[in-house]
C-alpha cells in the first residue's frame, strides 16, 4: 500500500529579533505580562518590502534539498498563508514564479493556523492516489505588517511573529512509515472571535478611509473564547484519533502543537493524561507563525536529532475559523 511521508522538511524566520521589551516601547505591556499569558519571549519581523512567499522560498529550497531532489521535480505546490502577498492572485502563484517553477498546478489554503494540517492531508491525498509524486506543502507569514503597535492592540500584536515551513510529501511503500489519518473539522459560527475586516466585499467600496481609520485593517479577537474552544476541540480531537486509529498516549513519542499560546497546548497535555514534555514548543522564541508554525516547529525537531524513523508523532492545531485538527504521522 501506497503511504505519503514527509521526504525533506525545512523552515525560515527573518533575521530581525523583537523582544517583548522590545514591545513595551510602543504599548503597554511587559515581559511579565506576555510570558505570562502566551509563553513567547521574542519573535521575528520581517523587514520592508519582504512578502511571505520571500520568506517562503527559503523554506521551500531547504525542504526539496533535504528531500534529496531537484526543485523541478516538485509536481504540485500547496501553500497555506493568512497573510497573503496580494488579495489576488493566489500567492502560491507568485511562490511558483520565484522557485523558477512553471506549469505545475498551485493551490492557495485560506485555514490559517490549522492551514498545514489542512495541506498535508490534501497533499496525501494526491500522493497516495498516484496523481502526484512529489507534493510541496509550505506554511509562510508575515504578520508583522499587519499588526496595531499600541495599547489598543496589544492583546493580539504581542502573540504574532513571521516565519514559514515547508515539507515534501512523496510516496513511500514501507508500511512502518507514513501519513496515517487526518482529521479535521470547523464550526463556522464562531467566525468572529478572530477576524480581519478589510477585504469586506459586501462594502461598495470595499476599503474607504473610515474603514483604515476605525482600525479595521488590524485583526480583532476575542482572546477568552478562542481560549475555551481550543482545549476543548484539541482534546476532542486528539481523544478521537486516539480512539480511531487503535492508538495508545504512550505510543506517540512528540505532540507537535499549532505555537499560539503555551497555557493552551499545557491544559490539552493535563487533560489528557500526557506529560507536558511530549508536547513541544518553540513558540518562546517565534511567536505564533500561524500556518508556518507546526513545520517551523517540525522542522526544528527533526534538524535537533530527535525524531528517528519509525516514531509516531500527532500534529494538532486550532485556529480562526473556528478550524481545528490533527494528522498523525510515523516519521
Amino acid at each position: 500500500m501506497i503511504r505519503s511521508v514527509i521526504s525533506g522538511i525545512g523552515s525560515y524566520v527573518p533575521p530581525t529579533v523583537v523582544t517583548n521589551d522590545d514591545l513595551a516601547q510602543f504599548m503597554d505591556t511587559s515581559d511579565e505580562w506576555i510570558q505570562t499569558r502566551s509563553g513567547i519571549k521574542e519573535r521575528r519581523y520581517a523587514e520592508d518590502g519582504v512578502f511571505c512567499s520571500d520568506l517562503a522560498v527559503e523554506a521551500c529550497k531547504r525542504a526539496v534539498d533535504d528531500a534529496g531532489i531537484e526543485m523541478q521535480d516538485v509536481d504540485y505546490l500547496i501553500f497555506a498563508t493568512l497573510s497573503p502577498d496580494y488579495h489576488f492572485p493566489g500567492t502560491g502563484c507568485y511562490l511558483q514564479a520565484k522557485l523558477g517553477l512553471e506549469g505545475q498546478g498551485v493551490l492557495d489554503v485560506r485555514n490559517q493556523c490549522t492551514g498545514f494540517l489542512y495541506s498535508l492531508s490534501i497533499a496525501d491525498a494526491f500522493v497516495r492516489t498516484g496523481q502526484y509524486k512529489n507534493v510541496l506543502v509550505v506554511g509562510s507569514e508575515v504578520h508583522s505588517s499587519a499588526l496595531d503597535f499600541s495599547t489598543r492592540g496589544r492583546d493580539v500584536t504581542v502573540l504574532f511573529g513571521d516565519g514559514a515551513g515547508a515539507a515534501v510529501v512523496s510516496p513511500c511503500e514501507d508500511p512502518n512509515r507514513g501519513l496515517l489519518y487526518s482529521e479535521l473539522h470547523a464550526d463556522g459560527k464562531h467566525a468572529r472571535a478572530l477576524y480581519l475586516d478589510i477585504w469586506d466585499m459586501s462594502r461598495k467600496p470595499y476599503m474607504t478611509h473610515d474603514s483604515i481609520d476605525n482600525t479595521d485593517i488590524f485583526p480583532k479577537m476575542d482572546g477568552r473564547t478562542v481560549f475555551k474552544h481550543a482545549v476543548t476541540r484539541l482534546v476532542e480531537t486528539v481523544e478521537n484519533t486516539f480512539k480511531t486509529q487503535n492508538v495508545n498516549p504512550d505510543d506517540v513519542k512528540y505532540f507537535i502543537p499549532h505555537q499560539a499560546n503555551m497555557r493552551i497546548n499545557q491544559i490539552v497535555a493535563d487533560k489528557l493524561g500526557i506529560d507536558r514534555d511530549k508536547f513541544l514548543h518553540n513558540m518562546q522564541n517565534y511567536g505564533n507563525t500561524t500556518a508556518a508554525s507546526i513545520p517551523l516547529l517540525l522542522d526544528e525537531t527533526y534538524r535537533a536529532g530527535k525524531l528517528e524513523r519509525g516514531d509516531l508523532i500527532m500534529m494538532l492545531g486550532f485556529g480562526a475559523g473556528f478550524t481545528w485538527g490533527a494528522n498523525l504521522m510515523r516519521w
